[in-house]
């Protein structure tokens, strides 16, 4: 087992501090002293796998020895930024082709940066070549991908951290902390969730023909091939649902993950839906504009609601989710969270938590997300130490697959227009052998779909 070392007045503080403490343990050392190199790599070095890779860089003692992504220039320009980053100042082996670097590089991690199409693959791939994941949310884009997924990391008897980082929010667990499990909400039977950014792409472009950077056949995959119209990164591909599930794949997974640590639930007893697009759409997209979805559990529903359009309900909380208590209402984003009290109780309130001054690198990275940088830390630290002790991360690929199965579920549910309960032991959503067969997508010719009896 390797040693651990924190110094805890030179790093913990408020809430931060009571995530590292429970990470790690109350013994004063310092982390970033690890007696080991972990070599790593990472597949698909756009915006959110480098951030991804950066925050890594920052708490681990770490060597970037390879970096994959079909986009000649935005690979090269991520070699570049990683070896200013690295300790060692090293470019890392640059490659097209993810299967390549797996068999030329023997490697202690794999950060899965690529959109939502390739994670199942290249996560199953990567284990069985002996690396512990760090793969991006939602982990799948189907729900048998996502169980094959889970079998793998299973039976290979490898680490696998999902990065649906609100776990590691710092405000957020002081809420989790001090308001839920302290009992200032009461009974808790009602939760909204909800997203009212208008972030569905409208755009029309038109066919054009691929660059010579872009290898468009590798990047599309085992998805459908949609005839070319422009760069689909970054964030073009979030239109369509032949490489996602939508809004609700996107953000709800993020705010029901959030809920059901909170409260700590498991599976959903029984998911519906509804909803289109409903709005005038000039564009090509095809995913819902608007959509309802109620995720039930014992005597507790969360409902989401999504609209690409008007106002927020509550400016303050526009992407969120709000937890109903008989004693109070608890109110969490990404920023903040507060607290009310029903009657003259006190009100509580927390902002996210930044590390400017210790991270000043944060301040240059290109379109960081800085509310989230310390979240994504801390989910990097106990990635680590659950590859180091054999423990389940926080995050782990179990609660990955129920948040973002859940997640495919309800788009299902609005698709057939029925209610979806789902088996996850038989793998059969109950009395529905149609939408039992929606849980595996049809792969392109030439790639082979993941089973979980199979991996």
């Amino acid at each position: 087992m390797y040693n651990f070392n924190i110094n805890r007045r030179h790093f913990l503080k408020g809430a931060t501090a009571s995530l590292v403490l429970g990470a790690f343990g109350a013994e004063g050392m310092d982390f970033l002293h690890l007696q080991k190199t972990w070599r790593v790599a990472l597949i698909g070095a756009g915006w959110y796998g480098k951030s991804d890779l950066f925050k890594l860089i920052q708490v681990a003692p770490v060597e970037v020895v390879a970096l994959c992504d079909v986009d000649k220039n935005q690979l090269n320009e991520a070699g570049q930024l990683v070896s200013q980053r690295q300790k060692s100042k090293k470019v890392p082996r640059l490659y097209n082709n993810y299967q390549k670097l797996l068999a030329e590089n023997e490697l202690d991690i794999v950060l899965i940066g690529s959109p939502d199409h390739w994670h199942a693959l290249q996560t199953i791939d990567a284990i069985k070549a002996g690396a512990n994941v760090y793969v991006q949310k939602p982990i799948s884009v189907d729900v048998m991908e996502g169980e094959a997924m889970l079998a793998a990391a299973r039976k290979y008897k490898r680490t696998v951290q999902v990065g649906m980082q609100r776990r590691s929010t710092p405000h957020l667990a002081e809420a989790k902390k001090n308001i839920i499990e302290a009992g200032l909400l009461g009974n808790i039977s009602h939760v909204e969730m909800c997203c009212y950014y208008h972030m569905r792409n409208n755009s029309n472009p038109p066919l054009q023909a691929v660059p010579d950077f872009l290898d468009y056949d590798l990047w599309t995959g085992p998805a459908p091939l949609r005839p070319y119209d422009g760069i689909p990164h970054r964030g073009w591909w979030r239109a369509f649902m032949e490489y996602g599930n939508g809004i609700v794949g996107d953000m709800c997974v993020h705010m029901l993950d959030a809920v059901r640590w909170s409260l700590d639930l498991g599976w959903p007893t029984k998911i519906s839906s509804t909803g289109g697009i409903y709005m005038p759409n000039p564009g090509k997209s095809n995913i819902s504009d608007t959509q309802t979805a109620i995720f039930e559990f014992e005597k507790l529903n969360c409902v989401w609601q999504h609209r690409a359009w008007g106002n927020a309900a509550d400016p303050e909380y526009p992407w969120a989710y709000k937890i109903y208590g008989d004693k109070g209402t608890l109110a969490c984003s990404v920023m903040k969270y507060d607290f009310t009290p029903v009657g003259e109780g006190k009100k509580i309130h927390m902002d996210a938590v930044y590390e400017r001054e210790k991270y000043p690198e944060d301040l240059t990275e290109k379109n960081i997300e800085l509310h989230t940088a310390a979240a994504t830390r801390l989910q990097m630290l106990n990635f680590i130490k659950c590859m180091n002790d054999g423990g389940r991360p926080v995050a782990d690929i179990e609660e990955g697959h129920i948040s973002a199965a859940s997640c495919i579920l309800a788009n299902m549910a609005m698709k057939t227009g029925r209610p979806m309960v789902y088996d996850h032991k038989t793998r059969q959503v109950i009395g529905d052998a149609e939408a039992t067969a929606l849980l595996q997508r049809v792969y392109r010719s030439g790639w082979t779909h993941p089973h979980p009896d199979k991996v």
